[in-house]
C-alpha cells in the first residue's frame, strides 16, 4: 500500500522493473534560464538535458523489481523532512581533468534530504552511497570526452560560475520512473511525497 499523499502509477505490461531515481524538480522559470546557459554548451559530442526534465537527483536506485515498488513508495512516504529554501547557483563540470558531466549547483538542506532517504531505502536492499553526496543539476553530458572538448566546455563554462537563479521553495520529493529511449529519457512520477511545513 502507498503511503497517504503518494500517487502511485499504475503499471502494467511485462516489464520486470523500473528504472527509477528519487529527485526533487526545479521550477518551470528557473529551468527556462538554465536553457540559456545550455545554447553555450551546446557542442558536438555534448548531450543537453532537456530543460523540462532539469532535476536534482536524490539518489539513483537503477532497476527496481515490479514487486518491489510499492514498498520503496511506502518507505519514502514515511521519510519525514521539514520544507526548505533552496538556492540554484553556480555552475561546474565533473570530474574535471576530462569533463563528463556539466551542472548547476543547488544549495539548501538536501543532503540532510538524501541522508533521510538513505535511511528509508537501506532495509529495502538500496546500499548505500559510498560517494560523499553534492547536491547538483545536471544540465549536459560529454559523449565522447576529449581535451578539445573540455578545454572547450571550460571557456564556455567561465561566464557562468556565479550565475545566482534565486530561491526556491522545497515542499515535496519524487520517485520517479526513467524510460530510455533513442530520442532522450522519458520521465514519469510514480510517487510524490511531501515535506513537513513545521
Amino acid at each position: 500500500m502507498a503511503q497517504k499523499g503518494a500517487k502511485p502509477e499504475r503499471r502494467t505490461g511485462p516489464e520486470k522493473g523500473i528504472r527509477s531515481f528519487v529527485a526533487v524538480d526545479l521550477p518551470d522559470s528557473m529551468r527556462e534560464e538554465i536553457a540559456k546557459v545550455q545554447k553555450e554548451m551546446d557542442l558536438p559530442g555534448v548531450r543537453l538535458v532537456k530543460p523540462g526534465l532539469i532535476h536534482v537527483t536524490i539518489k539513483f536506485l537503477g532497476d527496481v523489481p515490479l514487486l518491489k515498488v510499492d514498498r520503496v513508495v511506502e518507505a519514502l512516504g514515511g521519510v519525514r523532512r521539514p520544507a526548505f529554501t533552496a538556492r540554484v547557483r553556480g555552475a561546474g563540470a565533473f570530474p574535471g581533468r576530462s569533463i563528463r558531466v556539466v551542472w548547476i549547483g543547488a544549495e539548501g538542506e538536501f543532503e540532510g534530504l538524501f541522508h533521510a532517504v538513505e535511511a528509508a531505502l537501506s532495509p529495502l536492499g538500496f546500499p548505500r552511497e559510498r560517494r560523499r553526496f553534492t547536491s547538483h543539476a545536471t544540465i549536459a553530458r560529454v559523449a565522447r570526452p576529449s581535451p578539445e572538448t573540455t578545454a572547450l566546455l571550460a571557456e564556455r563554462l567561465a561566464p557562468f560560475r556565479e550565475i545566482d537563479l534565486g530561491e526556491f521553495r522545497v515542499e515535496e520529493f519524487s520517485l520517479k520512473k526513467s524510460t530510455l529511449t533513442p530520442g532522450g529519457p522519458i520521465y514519469e512520477d510514480i510517487g510524490s511525497f511531501p515535506l513537513t511545513s513545521d
